[in-house]
C-alpha cells in the first residue's frame, strides 16, 4: 500500500471514530494490566463482567495480594484458564510490590517481566495507560495487516514492525484501537462486511463481500 493510501486509510478510520479507546474497563494502569492479562483467549465483554466487582475491591497490587489467589479465582472463574491466570496475576502483583513500589512500569522490558504479560499485553498497557506509540498485534490486527495489504507479515512481530514503520505521525497513538475495532466489527474473520467498510477501495482484499440481499416484503 502506498504512503498516500496508508494516510487515507487511517484518516477515514479516524474520521469514523475520532476518540478510539479500548473496550476493556479499568480505572488505573494496574487494573489495565490485570484486565489485559485476563483477556487472553477471552472476550473483552467476558473480562469486563468478571472484573467489575473485582475492581471495586482491588485498585493496587498490594490490594490484590491482600485479596489472595482463592478469592481472585472466585471473581474470574467465568474466564477461560482462570486458574493459571489467577496464579500469574498474584505473582505479578508481588513483583510490582517488591520491585516497583507498587507502580506499573512504563517500559516494555519491565512489563514483560510480569507473569502473564507478553509483548502484546505490554504494548496495550503502554498505549492505553501511558499514551505511547505502540502497536499491539492481536488476531484482528494481524488479519487486517495481511488482508488489506496495510502491513503484511508472517508473524505478529513482523506486522507490528511494519505498522511501526509505516503508520504516519498523526495516527500512531490511535492506530491500535482503530485497527482492532475495525477488525472486530467490520473486517471480521469469516465474513468481512466490505459493503460498509470505509476503506474498502483502498483494501487489497480481492474477494470483497457484497451487501446482503434484502428480503422481499
Amino acid at each position: 500500500m502506498k504512503k498516500a493510501d496508508i494516510f487515507e486509510f487511517y484518516r477515514r478510520l479516524g474520521e469514523a471514530n475520532p476518540d478510539p479507546e479500548t473496550e476493556l474497563e479499568y480505572g488505573n494502569p494496574y487494573q489495565l494490566v490485570v484486565a489485559v492479562a485476563l483477556s487472553a483467549q477471552a472476550t473483552d465483554v467476558g473480562v469486563n463482567k468478571a472484573t467489575r466487582e473485582l475492581f471495586r475491591k482491588v485498585k493496587t497490587p498490594q490490594q490484590m495480594l491482600d485479596l489472595g489467589e482463592d478469592a481472585l479465582k472466585e471473581h474470574i472463574k467465568s474466564i477461560g484458564l482462570f486458574n493459571t491466570k489467577a496464579k500469574n496475576v498474584i505473582k505479578a502483583a508481588q513483583i510490582l510490590v517488591d520491585d516497583f513500589g507498587g507502580a506499573v512500569p512504563q517500559d516494555r522490558a519491565s512489563l514483560e517481566r510480569l507473569p502473564g504479560v507478553g509483548r502484546k499485553t505490554a504494548n496495550v498497557v503502554l498505549n492505553c495507560a501511558f499514551g505511547q506509540e505502540t502497536f499491539a498485534v492481536d488476531t484482528h490486527i494481524f488479519r487486517i495487516g495481511n488482508r488489506t495489504g496495510l502491513a503484511p507479515g508472517k508473524t505478529p512481530l513482523a506486522v507490528e514492525k511494519k505498522l511501526d514503520k509505516l503508520t504516519p505521525a498523526p495516527f500512531r497513538v490511535g492506530a491500535h484501537h482503530w485497527l482492532i475495532l475495525h477488525g472486530r466489527y467490520v473486517c471480521k474473520a469469516r465474513t468481512p462486511e466490505c459493503w460498509r467498510c470505509v476503506v474498502s477501495d483502498l483494501c487489497r482484499y480481492k474477494k470483497k463481500t457484497p451487501a446482503p440481499k434484502r428480503a422481499k416484503a
